[in-house]
């Protein structure tokens, strides 16, 4: 006997906006809801299996039984199973077991809009409701007057799992609540304007790190419930940090209970191999010509940014999304219509996406990681792009790790690879990463990457990142590195905090904070960095001193400041560069400092220009480099 009343809570409406890729969001109709009916409490489920010839939900109520509570297909061809099933409530497991029309295959999946599962390497799905009384009025006006494109954005990329562990406690990681005061008062304290989270959606493997995710409508049960997910978020914004999280819509994993096969075909995946299975990691591609998929998609994108607040979404993998062959050798992929390596139905998804995301929430940012120059990713889809906020600047941390590797001798040999960033900086709306990629897989962290012994290791990582902060571009910085963790990130164990006993460590922590500082209080680091106007030159060809020099401007006379970069042990005194105007240099910024563990090497306080022609400038000044290391000027005008 069907246990099952029929009811809706999708009108025609619905289902024609959800069949023309138009339906953003889906998590208030699919998945499943606690509701009333006729006086009765119970929770009324919806599914979309096409294919099905029956739905049943089984669960912890009707001891998993298929055929107890049958769903109803609509009338409408929409391929939505649906019903509410009284008294099932709040914490009841459940689970789609799905009878296909091809080859009666059967499958038995969780809910793909589900807001909570089981904990791994548990798979059910969880009926639950998370209301939740925000404290974030402040933070969500302020949001609406800030214009990331002129303002401070320094990132805290952070990996849950292995930020802090508590190893009087069986090792184990922290909560969503402790985070909430631990990590929210640690990027506090370092000044970081924004966190990013590694993929925080239910995923059932720990070494994809959350990057193969099953759950993209459920936070992971491993720190805690959705409204403490929330409740973090909150405590994020009551602290005036944003929060952005990685969002995977570039593949998902086989996993018998996730969404591959789901109503016995290839639903969610493209059914090419070609373009619906990525050699990479093993896993499928959703297929972004099918309109009910770019509707899932854009609902979980704008779910996240409605129900929990996110101030910012990273898509990963982008390039794998927007070209057929990415990874693939001939034969594999096949090309488009025009006979080109663009994946036409991926980038109308994302472009999709974007305007959506921006129609509904113009005061967040959605940033790209994309790795090659294809054209105008940070820029609107009215003029041709992609409509991303920012794009990550992979080209620039290549090219600045490879040059910091290597020995300070050589580096006279490959100063234009340094400099080689600023002839595309203002192409894209640039953020300059230093994430979690770069710190694992035998790459070394950080600073082991520098060469030298350890004094000019850490010489040279401040040295790094006083050049990213002063560079254009918004910032992001893995966790670890702020203090320059030797070893390389291991997911399974928490970062080396006990090397902040050894004042190398503690120095280079000091100097972020005080470069977060830095780049948030003088408008010459943020008010143009995606301009070429808020930029220029002052020397780059000085290689056989491997010293460069450059001024950033914002939006007066009075906003600019003077950074020189000196790529070698040896203190540059009595070293002449062109000055914008005449004035006095104030040294506001010196990587050297030995608060930083330098060796404090520095300027006096007050450094007038003289009339002297240098760098085809009318004044000049004489200053001290000093090794290794980076200083920033105030020009204080006359």
């Amino acid at each position: 006997m069907n246990k099952v009343l029929a009811h809706s809570l999708l009108t025609d409406f619905d289902i024609g906006l959800f069949k023309s890729g138009k339906h953003f969001r889906l998590y208030e109709k699919l998945g499943s809801h606690i509701i009333e009916l006729n006086g009765v409490e119970g929770t009324y489920f919806a599914v979309w299996a096409p294919s099905a010839k029956s739905v049943s939900v089984v669960g912890d109520f009707n001891y998993w039984t298929e055929g107890e509570h049958l769903l109803n297909v609509r009338w409408d061809a929409s391929g939505i199973w649906e019903g509410f099933i009284p008294h099932v409530g709040k914490g009841n497991l459940y689970k789609y077991r799905i009878h296909s029309h091809n080859n009666d295959i059967k499958t038995e999946k969780a809910d793909p809009f589900a807001r909570r599962c089981e904990h791994p390497p548990k798979t059910a799905s969880v009926v639950w409701d998370d209301p939740y009384t925000w404290s974030d009025t402040e933070w969500m006006k302020k949001r609406k007057k800030h214009n990331a494109i002129n303002a401070p954005f320094s990132v805290y990329e952070v990996h849950l799992g292995s930020w802090k562990k508590k190893f009087e406690d069986n090792n184990r990681s922290l909560s969503y609540i402790e985070m909430a005061d631990e990590l929210v008062e640690y990027v506090k304290k370092m000044q970081f304007t924004h966190v990013e989270l590694m993929p925080v959606m239910e995923y059932p493997y720990d070494p994809s790190w959350g990057y193969q995710i099953t759950g993209y409508f459920a936070p992971t049960s491993r720190f805690g419930y959705p409204e403490d997910f929330k409740f973090l978020i909150d405590k994020f914004h009551q602290n005036d940090i944003g929060v952005i999280l990685d969002w995977v819509p570039s593949h998902f994993p086989e996993d018998a209970h996730g969404l591959g096969l789901f109503d016995g075909t290839h639903l969610y995946e493209h059914p090419d191999k070609r373009k619906g299975y990525h050699p990479d990691w093993k896993s499928l591609i959703f297929n972004y010509g099918r309109n009910e998929v770019k509707s899932f998609l854009i609902s979980n994108a704008i779910f996240w940014l409605d129900q929990y607040h996110v101030d910012g979404l990273r898509v990963d993998a982008v390039a794998s999304m927007i070209f057929l062959d990415y990874s693939r050798n001939y034969g594999e992929w096949e090309p488009n219509m025009f006979g080109g390596n663009e994946y036409l139905e991926a980038i109308d998804f994302l472009k999709a996406l974007n305007e959506a995301v921006y129609a509904s929430f113009p005061d967040v940012q959605t940033i790209a990681e994309e790795s090659t120059a294809f054209p105008k990713i940070s820029r609107p889809t009215y003029m041709g792009g992609l409509g991303f906020g920012m794009k990550w600047m992979m080209g620039w941390m290549h090219d600045s790790l490879q040059y910091f590797s290597k020995e300070p001798i050589y580096r006279k040999h490959h100063q234009n690879d340094l400099t080689f960033s600023m002839t595309y900086a203002f192409t894209e709306n640039f953020m300059l990463p230093l994430s979690h990629d770069e710190v694992v897989h035998g790459k070394r962290s950080i600073v082991g990457r520098m060469p030298g012994d350890e004094w000019q290791q850490f010489a040279n990582l401040r040295l790094l990142y006083s050049y990213m902060f002063t560079h254009p571009g918004t910032k992001l910085l893995f966790m670890g590195a702020e203090f320059g963790q030797h070893g390389e990130w291991n997911f399974q164990e928490s970062l080396d905090w006990y090397v902040l006993e050894y004042d190398t460590h503690a120095g280079v922590q000091k100097m972020i904070k005080d470069l977060n500082i830095l780049y948030k209080t003088y408008p010459a680091l943020h008010k143009k960095q995606f301009e070429t106007e808020g930029f220029e030159w002052i020397s780059y060809e000085d290689h056989e001193n491997s010293v460069i020099s450059y001024v950033r401007k914002g939006n007066t006379k009075e906003d600019v400041l003077v950074i020189v970069c000196n790529m070698t042990p040896v203190p540059r005194h009595s070293y002449r560069i062109g000055i914008p105007s005449e004035g006095n240099l104030v040294q506001i910024f010196n990587s050297d400092y030995k608060k930083y563990g330098g060796s404090g090497v520095s300027n006096k306080k007050s450094i007038p220009t003289e009339p002297i022609d240098w760098n085809y400038r009318k004044f000049s000044a004489e200053i001290t480099i000093p090794p290794l290391g980076a200083v920033v000027f105030k020009v204080e005008t006359i």
